[in-house]
């Protein structure tokens, strides 16, 4: 890939395209903190209990907490042991959104938690290994007047994780255990106004289904979901980027088909990541608006890994093609040592995510970490993903070594070269630092405004303007991988200015 654009353009031309994309960085983080507002919202359910004593549950019949058609509703558990209401007629109902709101498909996904509220009680305490059973039973309508429709209907183990920080005594009865939050649902469209759920603790005690759980007094759930002015920013950003990053990419295939060899391997991965940077930016969320498409998260992930991927083994092919003096370049079957830890920590991911993602398309109520086999089956992939990327570090600082080893070689012998080899390889040295230059460059913003979005409460305020720092952090890196992706096929597209015939071979082997 001799005589690429960066090696032939001044240091005036060079810094002023630069500074063009910095200030498209800066616009990128200052979109996110000024315009857009937090990424996500947090709302707080109380569950009402509601009463049913029809002698068939499973016949639908939808509960409302409240409205012209409340359920029968008790205030706590005390009230139902005089009214001899057994636990198997309690059902608690919860109504999403609260009152007087509506959901709406700009918020594009529903996450929920739950928080159980359970008593200590002498004679009937939380058991080791408990597992609470929940019947819960997920409807829809958009109409405050129209039937609800069921949406899911599933049996829901999760494991309870309780500590009681008192003395077990009578006189401690009536306090709450201490309990972990559980995952509860996820839905990856949010395409009608109004959700219900109604859900049931069933008791058997010959089956052992709800025994030993405690005396549970309430059900809280925190539903998370993203903000519809972000969605409306995020949609925005892709739609600018997809034309920008596609242009890009034909226009620098177009100068590599112009040239009189085929094309080598680091103009093909090059290309490459622009599909997949491209692929990224393809704005198919607007579809989500009108149809509910349910998966879309699911396709978010798989996006993302296909660009991750391509990143990653851009980074090492870019320093292997830069091994001066080395022969066995520009076949991707002489990295198969350093890629093959990419693709099966990328297909250790994928299969993680289709164990999870993948099922809650047909179960929103599923969770890989809810079981035993389960938890063990997902570290066992993130583990060996982990592996793989370490792996993938250690043998790409090793590239990086040996890389600046050569160069420090070859500085020392460039006066005594010809003047087109000297060239060639003061071509090489600089592309290959300024690659390095700016890939730390992107991978320490990204790191430091993680961190910086970690440890902040999510917003700061400078008199009466107020920046949202995980919005920022969330367009601004999106926005500097995108600059990141450009900027390489601009810079290292191939430049008609040629410093000697020894340019045609494409892979600037200069004996």
């Amino acid at each position: 890939m001799a005589g690429a654009i960066i090696e032939n353009m001044s240091t005036k031309k060079l810094c002023i395209v630069g500074g063009i994309l910095l200030v498209f960085q800066i616009i990128a983080f200052l979109v996110g903190g000024l315009i857009a507002p937090g990424p996500t919202t947090a709302v707080s359910y109380l569950s009402v209990k509601c009463v049913d004593v029809r002698k068939n549950h499973h016949k639908t019949k939808w509960l409302m907490p409240w409205g012209p058609n409340q359920c029968d509703r008790i205030r706590d558990i005390e009230e139902a042991i005089p009214r001899e209401i057994e636990a198997n007629d309690i059902v608690f109902s919860v109504h999403i959104p609260l009152p007087t709101m509506e959901m709406s498909p700009w918020f594009q996904f529903m996450l929920f938690i739950l928080q159980l509220d359970i008593a200590f009680k002498l004679n009937n305490q939380i058991r080791e290994n408990a597992e609470v059973s929940m019947d819960v039973s997920l409807a829809y309508r958009d109409d405050t007047f129209a039937e609800w429709t069921e949406m899911a209907h599933e049996r829901v183990p999760r494991k309870l994780k309780c500590t009681f920080t008192s003395p077990k005594t009578p006189e401690h009865e009536g306090r709450y255990y201490e309990c972990d939050v559980l995952p509860f649902m996820e839905i990856g469209s949010v395409a009608h106004k109004y959700y219900l759920l109604n859900i049931r603790l069933p008791v058997n005690e010959k089956k052992k289904i709800n025994v030993g759980i405690g005396e549970i007094k309430d059900i809280r759930l925190v539903g998370i979901h993203q903000n519809g002015g972000f969605t409306k920013v995020w949609f925005a950003m892709k739609t600018f980027l997809t034309p920008s990053i596609f242009i890009i990419m034909v226009w620098y295939w177009r100068r590599i088909t112009m040239m009189s060899r085929p094309p080598v391997l680091l103009e093909k991965v090059i290309f490459a990541l622009g599909i997949s940077m491209t692929f990224i930016n393809i704005p198919v969320e607007w579809f989500s608006i009108g149809f509910d498409w349910t998966w879309m998260l699911l396709f978010g992930d798989i996006r993302q890994g296909i660009f991750y991927a391509m990143l990653l083994s851009f980074w090492i092919i870019f320093c292997g093609e830069h091994m001066m003096d080395q022969h066995e370049r520009n076949h991707i079957a002489g990295y198969w040592k350093q890629v093959g830890p990419i693709a099966v920590g990328s297909f250790c991911l994928f299969i993680f995510d289709m164990c999870e993602r993948g099922v809650q398309l047909t179960n929103p109520f599923y969770s890989i970490w809810t079981t035993d086999v389960g938890t063990e089956l997902a570290m066992a992939f993130i583990i060996v993903a982990g592996i793989c990327l370490c792996l993938y570090f250690l043998f790409l600082c090793f590239m990086v070594f040996q890389v600046f080893r050569n160069i420090s070689g070859k500085q020392s012998s460039l006066p005594a070269m010809s003047k087109v080899r000297r060239l060639h390889y003061e071509g090489l040295i600089f592309r290959f630092k300024f690659l390095m230059l700016i890939t730390l460059a992107c991978a320490a913003m990204t790191v430091i405004f993680f961190i910086v979005s970690q440890v902040t409460e999510g917003h700061w305020k400078w008199g009466g303007v107020t920046v949202q720092v995980n919005s920022a952090f969330f367009t601004g890196i999106y926005g500097m991988w995108n600059l990141y992706v450009f900027a390489l096929m601009f810079l290292y597209a191939p430049s008609h200015k040629n410093y000697g015939d020894d340019q045609s071979n494409g892979r600037g082997e200069l004996q």
